[in-house]
């Protein structure tokens, strides 16, 4: 397989693992045919499970099957007159054709733009157009809505449906059946490793989404979040609870994990969220290592976990910081910590706990090898130990990651924020420790400002998460109702099994803070939710709560 990062053994010191780590980017790289087609030459090695909602029924492919597939579907596409460089909107569950369309699109240099099944028309037109998109891959679920504004997008001149025909639209089984299996890529565009490779939305917490632009060479990155943060080998099956739609699929249900050849599991289509089944599916198949964003964690520690016999080894989370009650809860239940480890739709992991160190709860622990990850003011400058500012990626001499992205893609004005200096600004905030760990503090729009003191969300929600009324909650600051304070700390709590809103448990929940944290940090107000807002990649929206 690739060859550009160093093998991690246990045994192998942090310091030493990080100093020794150094990229080897080639001046070409193409996933599809330097990953995929050579975990093919093995012809059995198995590449994905996908089983429906029920658990009855599943599908295996092999890395040999995706290859010979998405062959076809690169032949399919050449001949539909689509081209290197042509962008194509992908709005598709968790199915095998997913990869396939994926694997094939990146092999001829067309740059897929994955969305979330949750998409509307307003999301879908806004995609589209903004990017220039001329092609469209979906299902019938998704049909009249892509019907509906297909007239107000000028650009758009193919439409292609996965499961079923409808007139004016390819279909992809008729298309795969006239296509050859055989892809030259010695005859077609082979694809540099700066060259545009595919283009997420983000979840758009504020404003319209922007379009963060990765290049052939991110792939490469990953390999560090497969072998690094997630301890993953080619002897894994690997579950990670991931919708299409979000960067987190590139992160642990793609790109690492292909690249060390493990098997990857998934439900094709998840449906309303399921803990209980999601559960027995892992203890069915024997699922190795698992991650998940907290909220699936929030929600599974609510169910009776000593039900389950696991084949566990492994456990991660992503996407939020991870309140230590719940690694705590799960720890008792299986005997297994939660590495937390960090990274945003721009990058591949670049912070990140290890198997091999101690792990601080809360913390999201130290950087990945190959990233120089810093805590700097607002001019860049390094800031002491203990102090909060923003957390940046230092670029020497403006040598970028192969992980990290290329651009908000037309949008200079972002990016001059971003990238200043030496430093991408990722716009979140945090500290480190003594010990060389970071601790994320929250969106830099997030902090609360109260009463001359700067109080980070995360930390007084991992208190209210130790409360046994709390199932799960979210923190911002609000003007004081009393006209005092200026601005004051308040939670939105949703409360477990057997709990019900009164005054009294909002009284003890406040001590209850006020004692785990400082007395300035507890939240002056407490309001009971059924539910909290939330992206459509599982973040809660914290501006939606101010504007409440």
């Amino acid at each position: 397989m690739t060859k550009h990062v160093i093998t991690l053994e246990k045994k192998d010191r942090y310091d030493e693992m990080y100093k020794n780590f150094k990229w080897h980017v080639p001046e070409y790289f193409n996933f599809g045919f330097d990953v995929v087609d050579k975990w093919a030459e093995d012809r059995t090695k198995l590449a994905l499970i996908s089983i429906d909602q029920t658990g009855k029924h599943d599908r295996y492919h092999t890395f040999f099957d995706l290859s010979m597939a998405s062959n076809q579907f690169a032949n399919a596409l050449l001949k539909i007159g689509i081209k290197k460089g042509d962008r194509v909107l992908v709005v598709l569950q968790s199915i095998p054709e997913w990869y396939i369309a994926l694997i094939g699109m990146f092999k001829i240099g067309v740059v897929p733009m994955p969305g979330t099944v949750l998409l509307t028309a307003k999301d879908i037109e806004y995609r589209i157009n903004r990017a220039n998109a001329c092609m469209v891959i979906t299902d019938m679920d998704h049909a009249d809505i892509v019907e509906s504004v297909k007239a107000k997008c000028p650009s758009l001149r193919h439409i292609l449906l996965i499961d079923g025909k409808r007139a004016g639209w390819y279909n992809y089984d008729e298309e795969l059946n006239d296509a050859s299996r055989d892809l030259d890529k010695d005859k077609i565009n082979k694809t540099k490793s700066t060259d545009p490779m595919l283009i997420y939305f983000t979840s758009g917490t504020t404003g319209h989404p922007k379009m963060v632009l990765h290049m052939h060479s991110y792939p490469l990155g990953h390999e560090v979040t497969a072998r690094f943060a997630q301890a993953l080998t080619k002897c894994d099956l690997h579950w990670a609870v991931s919708e299409t739609g979000w960067a987190k699929a590139a992160w642990g249900k793609l790109f690492g994990q292909m690249i060390v050849g493990a098997t990857i599991i998934q439900w094709e289509t998840p449906g309303r969220f399921d803990p209980d089944g999601l559960l027995r599916a892992m203890e069915k198949y024997g699922v190795t290592t698992f991650c998940a964003p907290p909220t699936v964690y929030r929600m599974l520690i609510q169910t009776d976990l000593s039900k389950y016999k696991l084949k566990l080894r492994h456990c991660m989370s992503a996407g939020e910081p991870l309140n230590p009650e719940v690694i705590r809860v799960w720890k008792k239940a299986f005997g297994l910590d939660i590495y937390d480890f960090y990274g945003q739709t721009e990058t591949v992991c670049v912070l990140s706990n290890y198997t091999f160190m101690p792990i601080k709860y809360g913390s999201v622990g130290k950087p990945t090898p190959g990233h120089d990850v810093r805590i700097v003011d607002d001019d860049g400058k390094e800031l002491k130990l203990g102090e909060e500012g923003n957390i940046a990626i230092y670029l020497r001499g403006k040598i970028r990651p192969p992980g990290l992205f290329k651009e908000y893609w037309k949008d200079e004005d972002i990016m001059n924020i971003s990238f200043r200096g030496n430093y991408y600004f990722t716009g979140d905030r945090g500290y480190k420790d003594e010990d060389g760990y970071f601790w994320f503090v929250g969106r830099d729009d997030d902090v609360i400002k109260s009463s001359g003191y700067r109080i980070g969300p995360f930390e007084v929600e991992s208190a209210l998460m130790e409360h046994d009324a709390v199932a799960e909650c979210a923190v911002v600051g609000v003007l004081d109702p009393k006209g005092v304070r200026g601005i004051v700390v308040k939670a939105f709590v949703v409360l477990a099994k057997g709990f019900k809103p009164s005054d009294a448990l909002t009284k003890e929940i406040q001590n209850y803070v006020k004692n785990t944290t400082a007395p300035y940090k507890y939240p002056r107000i407490i309001e009971y939710v059924d539910e909290l807002p939330k992206t459509i990649s599982g973040k809660i929206l914290r501006r939606e709560l101010r504007k409440k």
